[in-house]
């Protein structure tokens, strides 16, 4: 900051040397992984009631090092390593939340947390309104989803809509290091189960981040959708990996003259259906981009929700664009080939907008 006052008073009277100087040095590059562990390491500061658990998270200091540093700074009651047992330590997480701490539970892989789907679903998720309201839960369940490289069927799996059906969860999937820090620190703060998404090929991408993002207090509303790109001829719609496809098919199509309206989700459960809908409502288009399966995925939502809410503002019917209706190949060539692509999202576009 000292040098960056220097550069100020050098640029006095320069009417663009001064706004540049600031907007440099006013952002920063985060990755995903530092966003998730200064999210944390945050808000076990402020809250001597949030702790973390799951395998590997403590000694090892995470399987993808999510969790470094963690237990050096709050020891070993506040940074718990797991047996490897997922429903075990997923059911004691849930009884610490049932007594009033904050527990993060770290799947390895969402695959994973299938042993647990008895926890989460009908005890995470359905005390609150068993107990008409007497029992809260407040937990996070985090870790990889999706489709990671190289890892078949039993590791590639996203449960985006999979947990997104039941009522009493809610579900997030950000996409950069803002969604990241912000939406975690929600989750950790909120009352409520909350199953964070995350993608293990995004852990060591980098995006910009502001003074405001990396404020201990900043958190984003859950709920929200975030319109990353403003166009007026079709609405794409995507949650985390994906939203960095859509932006660059966005990029591409400008070239063509189409203009894309990127819509980031970041919450899927509840989901933002009037921000969709807003969206959907200005373009009269909508391409919904996601990684999972095609039938009752996250794609089918929208498109429920463009038919029930936009029918007459449509001018194309909604297009879905999806993972493949297979297991996981391992082979690296059908890997690629049951996943979605860039080419994918643009002959999606090109059909809604008739050519």
């Amino acid at each position: 900051m000292q040098r960056l006052g220097a550069l100020l008073r050098r640029s006095q009277g320069d009417a663009v040397l001064a706004p540049q100087l600031l907007r440099t040095y006013s952002t920063m590059q985060m990755t995903i992984r530092d966003a998730l562990n200064s999210a944390m390491d945050e808000e076990m500061a402020r809250d001597e009631t949030v702790f973390v658990m799951g395998e590997e998270v403590a000694e090892y200091q995470g399987a993808y090092k999510i969790t470094r540093g963690l237990l050096q700074k709050y020891g070993p009651k506040r940074v718990r390593d797991t047996p490897i047992t997922e429903a075990g330590f997923t059911g004691i997480g849930v009884g610490a939340a049932f007594q009033g701490l904050r527990p993060i539970v770290e799947f390895m892989t969402f695959n994973f947390s299938m042993q647990a789907m008895d926890q989460i679903i009908n005890s995470a998720a359905k005390h609150h309104y068993m107990s008409s309201g007497a029992i809260t839960c407040p937990i996070v369940f985090r870790g990889a989803n999706g489709a990671a490289a190289g890892v078949a069927a039993q590791h590639s799996q996203c449960f985006a809509a999979w947990y997104s059906s039941v009522p009493g969860l809610k579900v997030l999937a950000p996409y950069d290091a803002e969604d990241t820090r912000g939406l975690l620190k929600a989750s950790i703060r909120d009352p409520d189960p909350v199953v964070f998404l995350e993608n293990e090929i995004l852990y060591g991408e980098s995006f910009p981040v502001d003074q405001a993002v990396l404020d201990k207090d900043f958190v984003l509303p859950i709920g929200k959708a975030k319109v990353m790109r403003s166009g007026t001829d079709v609405t794409l719609i995507g949650f985390g990996k994906m939203v960095g496809y859509n932006l660059k098919a966005a990029e591409l199509l400008e070239q063509e003259g189409i203009s894309c309206e990127v819509v980031n989700l970041r919450s899927l459960k509840p989901l933002d259906r009037e921000g969709i809908a807003q969206s959907i409502r200005k373009t009269h288009r909508v391409v919904s981009v996601e990684e999972g399966w095609p039938q009752c995925g996250i794609g089918s939502e929208i498109v429920s929700i463009a038919v029930e809410e936009c029918f007459d503002d449509l001018d194309a019917p909604p297009e879905r664009v999806t993972g493949a209706e297979v297991p996981m190949p391992y082979a690296a060539n059908l890997e690629a080939a049951a996943l979605p692509t860039t080419d994918h999202i643009l002959a999606a576009v090109k059909r809604v907008m008739g050519k």
